[in-house]
């Protein structure tokens, strides 16, 4: 889901270190630094960094090509810009859908890491706004780094659809009570970074612009370990928890396809959508 606000300018000092040379496409930019970590930046700040169909499908290529590249031992994942980290789905994309009720193509399903069997560290760096689909992307890092102008938000109830894949994730990282707050109460509310950091969703606070440059060194500190004990570490962790996020994400599509309202009808409340919300 596409979020508000405009977000502008380059991603800061967090580029040096580069060894290789910068990649851009599909709205998305990659870098693998000497030190083996690879910053990938979401790079649409006139959309404030929501995810179009090419920067879907960039990103599943960007995970599964580092799956086969040893010059890579840990990744940030972060967005362009200090307006916002990730808006997800850009609400412009048209995704065409089967007929049927029983299947249903998301364009987001395979943009994090791990759906992309990819099991390299990932952190996430957070400033300005992150939400609704961005939520895929979080959901699939091992931690996050937040600066203090982040904001969490998910807006799917308020226009209609069903929170599914979002909120299942988000239950995954966050006290239930919090998680179902975070969803439920759609554009109303936002969750502060400070309120993030209290509950558990975000590991670091930065000051604002800083959370690229904690995430690289923390993800340096990583990188610097035994590759395969800490992509085994990576993978026990997520067994921890696998099969109850298995089992949620099958339900996600009847879900979405039985409870959300018609496209049509959400373009309606997005455009009547009030602009004021309550930050927590």
């Amino acid at each position: 889901m596409n979020g508000d606000g405009p977000s502008d300018g380059p991603s800061g000092s967090a580029a040096a270190g580069a060894e290789t040379p910068v990649e851009a496409g599909g709205g998305v930019r990659t870098e693998v630094r000497a030190d083996g970590v690879a910053l990938v930046t979401l790079d649409r700040p006139a959309r404030h960094n929501a995810i179009d169909l090419a920067a879907a499908t960039e990103l599943t290529a960007v995970w599964r090509r580092f799956r086969f590249d040893d010059d890579v031992r840990a990744v940030v994942l972060t967005g362009s810009g200090d307006r916002a980290f990730c808006t997800g789905i850009d609400r412009s994309a048209t995704v065409p859908q089967p007929g049927s009720p029983y299947s249903l193509d998301d364009p987001l399903r395979t943009v994090g890491p791990k759906s992309c069997d990819l099991w390299k560290p990932v952190v996430a760096a957070v400033g300005g706004m992150a939400c609704g689909g961005a939520f895929y992307l979080l959901g699939e890092a091992e931690f996050i780094v937040a600066a203090e102008n982040a904001t969490f938000f998910d807006p799917h109830t308020t226009y209609g659809m069903v929170s599914a894949y979002e909120a299942i994730h988000m239950a995954q990282r966050m006290p239930f009570g919090e998680a179902a707050r975070l969803a439920l109460m759609g554009t109303a509310e936002r969750l502060s970074a400070r309120r993030a950091y209290e509950i558990g969703l975000v590991s670091e606070l930065t000051a604002p612009g800083g959370a690229v440059d904690a995430a690289l060194r923390a993800a340096a500190v990583i990188a610097a370990c035994q590759p395969e004990a800490v992509q085994g570490t990576v993978r026990a962790l997520w067994a921890a928890k696998e099969a109850a996020l298995e089992r949620a994400l099958s339900l996600a599509p009847h879900l979405i396809s039985l409870g959300s309202l018609p496209p049509e009808r959400q373009a309606r409340l997005f455009a009547s959508r009030e602009r004021g919300h309550r930050l927590r």
